[in-house]
């Protein structure tokens, strides 16, 4: 299992140690997703005075279980509902490791 930022067709983005589930002749059947968090992004608004170019990158992170109302740890989802995998930045991988291991559930960074 790795780490992986999934993008579901609801539009949801979830972080979770996830394992592809195979068959012998490697069709994608589904993915465990053991302890998956939904990804909430918040980007900072500053306001400036005009002729200001100054930009500011970061973002405040959230992470809250997927499915509040169950115990269970890891979850089957089909393949149909899977829009793409991608490995996490590391702050947010870091972010979640902490969050899993019972620690904080919220930072900001910015980005690069």
């Amino acid at each position: 299992m790795s780490i992986k930022l999934i993008l579901l067709k609801s539009g949801e983005t979830l972080i979770s140690d996830a394992k592809e589930l195979v068959t012998e002749d490697q069709q994608v059947k589904g993915y465990l997703l053991k302890k998956p968090h939904k990804v909430s992004v918040e980007q900072s608004i500053l306001l400036f005075e005009a002729d200001t170019d100054s930009t500011d990158n970061s973002v405040k992170v959230g992470l809250t279980s997927w499915i509040t109302l169950t115990d269970d740890d890891e979850i089957l989802i089909r393949p149909d509902w899977v829009v793409t995998l991608v490995d996490p930045i590391l702050n947010l991988k870091d972010l979640y490791e902490e969050k899993v291991n019972g620690k904080s559930s919220e930072v900001s960074f910015t980005e690069e």
